[in-house]
C-alpha cells in the first residue's frame, strides 16, 4: 500500500492496518452492530451499521448483530424485528451471528461473582438518589460509601440473595470498587446491577436483576471475541470503565475506538425527542417518511444504495460536525437517476382543448423509460384530444425568461406535437379553466420540418386516459437547521408545510397498476415511491422521495 492510499484512509482503517501488521488479535478483524432494542434505528445508526459491516466486507471478516438488551423496561421485541429488517434493507447480513446480552446474562453474574470475590466489587445498600448525591461533580471527589469495606464474604452472600429475589427492587446495587476520587466520573464505583422486577422479552420473569451497559458491553465483546469495538465519541469517557473490567477479570480484551457521530442538518435523532413526535401525533408512526429513521427513509423511497453511498460520503472522523441533509438528498436523487423510470404526472391540472385534433380519436406515442438506462427500453402513452398541463406551465401575462405556453405562443409537449395556445377560458371569477389551443401534426416526436424552433418543452397527460391515485408531497420535518436552537422547545421550529395530500393529480395510466416499493421519476416535478404501507392494488399512494433540485439551496441563497 502506498503512502498516499495510506493517508486517504480514515483513522479506524489505519488503526486496523497497523494491528494486522504486528499481528494483533491473530491477524483477525471482528466488529459487531450492538443496538438496544429501545426503539427504532435512525439514519445516524445507518453510519455505524455501515462501517461495521462495511469494515468486515472490507477486510474479509465477519461482523455481528448483537441486542444489547439490558433494560427490560424499555426494550421490545417489535423493535428487534424491525432492527434486524432494517439491517438486512441496507443490504449486510449477519450469517449466523445474531446475539443478544440476555445470551450472556448466566455469564456476566458469574463474572459478577469474580470481581465480589476478588475484592473488586461490593453490594450497596445506599438509594439510587443517595449513590448521586455521593458521586462528587468534576471538581469535587466522591465520597464512599458506608457500605463499600464490607467483607468479601457478605457481599457475595447478599449479592446471591439478590439474585434469588429476597430483596425489593431498589433497595441495594452491586458496584465496582475502584475510586470515588478519579478524575472520570465513570470510575468512582460505578454500578454494575441493580434489583428490576420486570418481565425481559427474551427471558421472561427469570431474573430480577439486571447488568447495567457499562459493566455488559465489554464482556459481550470480549465473549465474542471482538476485534475492535467502535463506539461513538459519547462512549470516550466510558473506556476506561470497559479496560478496567476486563483488566479485573484478566479476560480476553478487544480494543475500544470511538468515532464521530452523525449529525444531520434540519433533523433531530435524539430518540426522546422522535419518541415524543411520534406519540404527540405530529407524525404518523415511527415509519412516517418524514421521520429520519431507517424505516421512514425506506418508506420515503430513499434506497439502501443512497444511504450507504451518504455514509460513505459523510466518511469516519474524530471530531464532531454536522452534515448537510442536502447531501443526503443528493444522494438519492443520484441513484434514483440511474434506476428510476419516467412517467409523467400532472400535480396542479389545467385543462387542455386541442381544437384540431379529431374529437373522437386517440393514439398511442412512444416514451423513453429512462434516459440513462437504454435496457429500462420504452412505453407507449395515450394522447388524445383533451389534455392536461400543469397550470404553473401557462401565463396569460408571462414574465421575462418564461418559455413555456403563453397566449399565442408555441411549446413542444413531451414526446408529442408542437402546441399553440389560442384561446383562454374562465370561470365567472374569472379564474382559468381552460386552454383552447392547436397543434401541429407534422411535429410529431417533436421537431418541425419547416425548422423552427420552440424553447419550452412541458409535460402532459391525456385527460381520457388519466388516472387520479393520492399524491403525498414530503418535504423537510423542521424549518430550522438546528432545530431547537431558538427556543426551549424544538417542535416550535416544524415545519407546517412538511405534508401535502393531493388528491386530483393527473398521472399517466399505467401508474395505477404500481406496485409497493416501486420507484419512479415523474418528469420535471420530482421521484416518488409506491407508499408500502397505504398502498392497495388499482389504488397505489404516492410518496414524494425528493424533488429534482434542492429548492432549499434556492430559498437559503435568496434569503426567502
Amino acid at each position: 500500500m502506498s503512502e498516499t492510499e495510506k493517508k486517504s484512509r480514515h483513522f479506524i482503517e489505519q488503526v486496523i492496518d497497523e494491528d494486522l501488521e504486528m499481528g494483533k488479535y491473530d491477524g483477525r478483524v471482528h466488529t459487531r452492530f450492538p443496538p438496544e432494542p429501545n426503539g427504532y434505528l435512525h439514519i445516524g445508526h445507518a453510519k455505524s451499521i455501515c462501517l461495521n459491516f462495511g469494515l468486515a466486507e472490507q477486510y474479509n471478516s465477519l461482523c455481528n448483530l448483537r441486542f444489547d438488551d439490558t433494560n427490560p423496561v424499555r426494550e421490545e421485541e417489535e423493535y428487534v424485528q424491525s432492527i434486524m429488517e432494517d439491517v438486512s434493507w441496507l443490504g449486510f447480513d449477519w450469517e449466523d451471528r445474531l446475539y443478544y446480552a440476555s445470551d450472556y446474562f448466566q455469564q456476566l453474574y458469574v463474572y459478577a461473582c469474580q470481581l465480589v470475590e476478588s475484592g473488586h466489587a461490593y453490594v450497596d445498600d445506599q438509594s439510587a438518589e443517595e449513590i448521586r448525591a455521593t458521586r462528587g461533580s468534576l471538581t469535587e471527589p466522591g465520597t464512599e460509601s458506608p457500605y463499600r469495606n464490607r467483607s468479601i464474604e457478605e457481599n457475595l452472600d447478599l449479592f446471591k440473595r439478590m439474585q434469588s429475589g429476597e430483596f425489593p427492587d431498589g433497595s441495594r446495587v452491586l458496584r465496582a470498587k475502584i475510586d470515588m476520587a478519579a478524575n472520570n466520573m465513570n470510575m468512582r464505583d460505578s454500578v454494575m446491577y441493580r434489583i428490576l422486577r420486570a418481565s425481559h422479552h427474551r427471558t421472561g420473569d427469570d431474573w430480577c436483576i439486571y447488568p447495567t451497559y457499562d459493566w455488559a458491553h465489554g464482556l459481550e465483546d470480549s465473549i465474542e471475541r471482538i476485534t475492535h469495538s467502535l463506539c461513538t465519541l459519547e462512549f470516550e469517557d466510558h473506556r476506561p470503565l470497559y479496560d478496567w473490567y476486563l483488566d479485573a477479570l484478566h479476560v480476553y480484551h478487544p480494543q475500544q475506538i470511538e468515532f464521530a457521530p452523525l449529525n444531520l442538518s434540519y433533523t433531530i435523532l435524539s430518540k426522546r425527542m422522535l419518541r415524543e413526535l411520534v406519540e404527540g401525533g405530529v407524525v404518523n408512526g415511527w415509519d412516517d417518511p418524514r421521520m429520519p429513521t431507517i424505516s421512514g427513509l425506506r418508506r420515503r423511497g430513499f434506497t439502501p444504495a443512497s444511504i450507504r453511498d451518504f455514509a460513505s460520503r459523510v466518511g469516519i472522523a474524530k471530531r464532531e460536525g454536522v452534515a448537510d441533509v442536502g447531501l443526503l438528498e443528493y444522494c438519492v436523487r443520484q441513484d434514483l437517476n440511474r434506476h428510476a423510470e419516467r412517467r409523467m404526472a400532472v400535480l396542479n391540472p389545467l385543462k387542455v382543448v386541442i381544437t384540431n385534433y379529431p374529437e373522437s380519436e386517440s393514439e398511442e406515442l412512444e416514451a423513453i423509460n429512462n434516459p440513462e438506462d437504454e435496457s429500462a427500453g420504452k412505453r407507449k402513452v395515450p394522447f388524445s384530444r383533451e389534455l392536461f398541463i400543469e397550470r404553473d406551465d401557462f401565463r396569460e401575462d408571462p414574465p421575462k425568461k418564461f418559455f413555456r405556453l403563453a397566449p399565442g405562443r408555441e411549446v413542444r409537449l413531451r414526446y408529442a406535437y408542437f402546441l399553440k395556445c389560442e384561446d383562454v377560458v374562465k370561470d365567472d371569477s374569472g379564474e382559468i379553466i381552460e386552454l383552447r389551443c392547436s397543434y401541429d401534426p407534422k411535429t410529431k416526436g417533436g421537431s418541425a420540418p419547416d425548422g423552427r424552433k420552440v424553447r419550452g418543452t412541458i409535460h402532459w397527460v391525456s385527460a381520457q386516459h388519466a388516472v387520479s391515485p393520492e399524491i403525498r408531497l414530503y418535504d423537510r420535518l423542521f424549518l430550522s437547521p438546528e432545530p431547537g436552537s431558538g427556543s426551549d422547545d424544538f417542535k416550535a421550529d416544524i415545519n407546517p408545510d412538511s405534508l401535502e395530500i393531493l388528491t386530483n393529480c393527473k398521472l399517466e395510466p399505467s401508474l395505477i397498476n404500481a406496485k409497493a416499493s416501486e420507484h419512479y421519476q415523474f418528469e420535471r416535478v420530482g421521484y416518488f415511491n409506491v407508499d408500502p404501507q397505504d398502498s392497495r392494488e388499482g389504488s397505489p399512494v404516492f410518496n414524494r422521495t425528493v424533488t429534482l433540485r434542492d429548492t432549499w439551496a434556492k430559498i437559503e441563497i435568496s434569503g426567502k
